[in-house]
């Protein structure tokens, strides 16, 4: 098998033309667009692996890309990048068919370590939609259901604060992921809420106990030490 080919769609042609060695020195093989029309066109002649797609493109926008991508029947998996200010902006990309989003400004090595957790995802289930899509998750007999914002195990609901739900939502859309406490501040609390990062170890128990995860033998929630937590269970999108 060659080097999983990238794809990089920005206009700033500075951020391309430092991105792109690093990402290839990562043993990735990198292709580089400037435009949304031109990202769009090429992915519909040439197969990519992934798609690094900037939110704000001169012509089509990231989110038109991706839209017009998901309507084709194209699930190349996408990694949004958006400002750090825009939150809905990143929800409404998850909400159009995005796999992940990351913040600018970024560490290129959280980049790579993005994509490579998404390709991992994409092998496991090659050509179906991102998880973010699906209004229900399941992992064996418990089911989210992210529009009634509510959770079941074995048919019974479970009683999680808001917080808690949010996060155990995360987690389930980014399985088999280390995902650091920091990270989790920011995508469920958000940088409007500055707290410390006891509050995720609290919310974490709190889904622990719900589940009845024992966290030395874990079935849902690992602490991987001196980085975060992984949701270890299988996840998929819940058809009705």
């Amino acid at each position: 098998m060659g080097s999983p080919r990238i794809l990089l769609v920005d206009d700033e042609e500075a951020l391309t033309r430092y991105l792109a060695p690093i990402l290839e020195r990562a043993g990735f093989s990198v292709v580089v667009a400037h435009d949304g029309n031109t990202a769009f066109r090429y992915v519909q002649e040439q197969p990519v692996d992934l798609i690094v797609l900037d939110l704000l493109l001169p012509d089509l926008d990231g989110r038109e890309v991706c839209r017009r991508l998901r309507a084709a029947g194209i699930w190349t998996p996408v990694i949004m990048l958006t400002r750090v200010t825009r939150t809905l902006d990143r929800v409404i990309s998850l909400e159009e068919g995005a796999d992940d989003y990351l913040s600018k400004p970024f560490d290129p090595h959280e980049l790579i370590a993005r994509i490579r957790a998404v390709l991992r995802r994409a092998q496991k289930f090659p050509q179906r939609p991102p998880l973010h899509t699906a209004s229900k998750l399941r992992t064996g007999d418990l089911v989210l259901d992210r529009r009634a914002r509510r959770v079941c195990k074995g048919g019974k609901v479970l009683e999680l604060t808001p917080r808690a739900l949010a996060l155990l939502e995360y987690l389930m859309l980014h399985p088999d992921e280390v995902l650091a406490r920091e990270r989790l501040l920011d995508a469920v609390w958000g940088w409007r809420h500055p707290v410390a990062t006891r509050a995720v170890d609290v919310r974490i128990a709190e889904i622990r106990k719900a589940l009845e995860d024992d966290p030395e033998r874990p079935v849902y929630i690992e602490t991987v030490t001196g980085l975060g937590y992984r949701f270890l269970a299988p996840v998929e999108p819940l058809v009705e």
